[in-house]
């Protein structure tokens, strides 16, 4: 079944098949056993010797963590404190945990995670086993963990747990995978700390959080930032392999600009031949597609950064907790 094939049964009207109906009991049973030795008292969540900031979602595919991730590092700089990160590294083939240098390969620790060490600068590690991978970053000075995605991961205990909510299409049919795109029930959100909604369509009790799409920048090629309505003079390409490309292409929409629509998987892994159209227009993808392809040195590339508008209130709040657990 094709990706969109999915999306339209998960966010739109079309009917559940059968089969995807038929398997939800299974993913419920799965989803019960990984937790079972936590809730009979067989196992328990690794307590970390820093605290730990958990931003997850309850849905399959993106709602805008790894930006929120990134704004948090800036928000607790500005704050007085040094985070560092953890992630699955989904994507990557690296089997052992990593510790990232100053320029990831994404193709071994996942693009997610390279972008966010080369925006940032934050210490990350990744790992299948989060608890292994969070122990690299013990000697890089810093005074708070940021896991990206981990939600439903029991082995970690966290001090401040945040979902991230699509505004948009929000928790789609509401079911379980496969049937819909709900990883776990929605009354998990009642045992966060914080619910961060991207999109301007917040619910009460929701922390809104806007994505603004900054200059174009060029992509494994020399030349200057573009503002983006400097694009609106004729058609552009627009790719996107993440979670919810359409979200991408909107945004592109709203500064004017007249779109070619190219949507790939999350995480795809781009070669020369993606790119090959029988004409020079340029072509505008999301930092996360951009920097896995680098070495591409194709002058019409160029990718779209976006950084995350959340109120400061917010990181106050966090900063508050952070501090409570410093000084206890």
């Amino acid at each position: 079944m094709k990706q969109a094939d999915i999306e339209r049964i998960w966010y739109g009207a079309g009917p559940v098949p059968w089969w995807m109906r038929a398997l939800v009991p299974l993913y419920r049973l799965l989803y019960l056993l990984v937790r079972l030795p936590y809730a009979l008292g067989l196992r328990r969540p690794a307590q970390l010797p820093l605290p730990l900031i958990v931003v997850g979602n309850l849905t399959a595919g993106g709602t805008g963590k790894t930006p929120l991730v990134m704004a948090l590092i800036g928000a607790l700089r500005a704050r007085g404190f040094n985070p560092g990160v953890v992630s699955r590294g989904y994507g990557g083939s690296a089997s052992a945990p990593t510790l990232l240098d100053e320029a990831p390969d994404p193709r071994v620790v996942g693009d997610e995670p390279a972008l966010i060490r080369r925006r940032t600068g934050a210490p990350v590690a990744v790992g299948r086993d989060r608890v292994v991978a969070a122990g690299l970053l013990q000697g890089s000075g810093i005074d708070v963990i940021i896991a990206d995605d981990g939600l439903q991961n029991p082995a970690l205990c966290r001090d401040i747990g945040i979902c991230v909510v699509d505004g948009q299409r929000r928790f789609g049919n509401g079911r379980l995978l496969p049937a819909g795109p709900l990883r776990e029930p929605t009354a998990r959100l009642e045992q966060v700390d914080f619910v961060v909604c991207n999109g301007d369509s917040a619910q009460p009790g929701e922390v809104r959080m806007l994505l603004q799409p900054g200059q174009a920048m060029p992509v494994g090629h020399a030349g200057t930032p573009r503002n983006l309505a400097s694009f609106a003079d004729g058609k552009v390409h627009a790719v996107a392999g993440i979670g919810n490309p359409q979200r991408f292409f909107a945004s592109l929409r709203e500064c004017g600009l007249d779109l070619i629509e190219h949507a790939f998987a999350d995480h795809h892994v781009f070669t020369a031949g993606d790119f090959a159209f029988a004409d020079e227009l340029p072509v505008l993808m999301t930092e996360k597609d951009a920097i896995k392809c680098r070495g591409l040195a194709d002058s019409r590339l160029w990718q779209v950064p976006v950084d995350a508008e959340i109120p400061a209130s917010f990181f106050d709040a966090i900063a508050q907790r952070l501090g409570q657990r410093r000084s206890g």
